[in-house]
């Protein structure tokens, strides 16, 4: 057998090669994305968590919230022009009204403002789901006069009346949209056998209405009410809103 040849030499990658060019190019590249990604990911995890915990605060419950996945949330706030934002509440409450859960959608937020507004926001749409429960545990909590015989809650779809009932008589009212705001207007009012005037009660719901308008800032308003078999349904919106330079809630301090 002839003896085996000297064993050829292993090709080395030199700077030179085109072979070892594309390599460097596809590790520079791959750095370089996964750089970018890392960042993408960072800054959004962090803005979620700012921008729920600015809800939280001001809804006092567990608020989930999330960026639109298109564009790229780095570019979104390169630009101040973030495209969609959802907020969720866990249903808890928000603020004095317990049982309550909003799902908030936020589009078109234009952060580059001017010397009157740190911006614009497009379009904000929320749907607040109000069950009969909470309902009977904000009244009786914020509205004395009404809450100290309240005993029941029950919702009927049929004619969209809510009856709040009680040892000594009931409530009937039709959850309604006046003016802008969310209203429940008594239908009829009955205690101890007799059939009693509106205006003993009406006021007293009237005023509950008007500080869950006031609370309710950039011009969000009610929309429409649904009673289901469950509680109330309420959308609420604005459009085409300026965010204040001053006398911003503190609970937005830190966006």
């Amino acid at each position: 057998m002839p003896a085996p040849g000297p064993a050829e030499p292993k090709r080395r990658l030199r700077l030179g090669d085109p072979l070892s060019i594309m390599l460097i190019l596809v590790i520079v590249v791959a750095v370089v994305v996964a750089g970018i990604i890392a960042a993408e990911l960072y800054a959004r995890n962090t803005a979620d968590k700012k921008v729920a915990e600015a809800a939280q605060c001001v809804a006092q419950d567990n608020v989930t919230a999330s960026f639109s996945v298109m564009p790229p949330f780095l570019w979104q706030h390169i630009n101040g022009h973030y495209t969609n934002i959802t907020v969720s509440t866990a249903g808890n409450q928000i603020k004095s009204a317990k049982g309550m859960k909003a799902v908030v959608s936020i589009n078109d937020v234009d952060l580059n403002g001017d010397a009157n507004s740190k911006g614009t926001i497009g379009a904000l749409d929320a749907t607040i789901t109000w069950t009969a429960t909470g309902i009977q545990q904000t009244v009786q909590d914020s509205i004395p006069v009404v809450g100290s015989f309240l005993g029941n809650v029950t919702t009927k779809p049929s004619d969209g009346t809510i009856s709040l009932d009680g040892t000594f008589g009931s409530i009937v009212a039709k959850p309604q949209v006046t003016n802008n705001k969310l209203t429940l207007q008594v239908v009829s009012l009955s205690g101890l056998g007799f059939t009693l005037p509106s205006e003993s009660v009406q006021p007293a719901l009237d005023g509950f209405s008007d500080k869950l308008a006031n609370d309710l800032p950039l011009g969000i308003h009610a929309d429409s009410v649904q009673v289901t078999d469950s509680g109330v349904v309420a959308h609420f919106s604005t459009r085409n809103a300026k965010i204040p330079v001053a006398n911003v809630d503190p609970c937005f301090a830190g966006l």
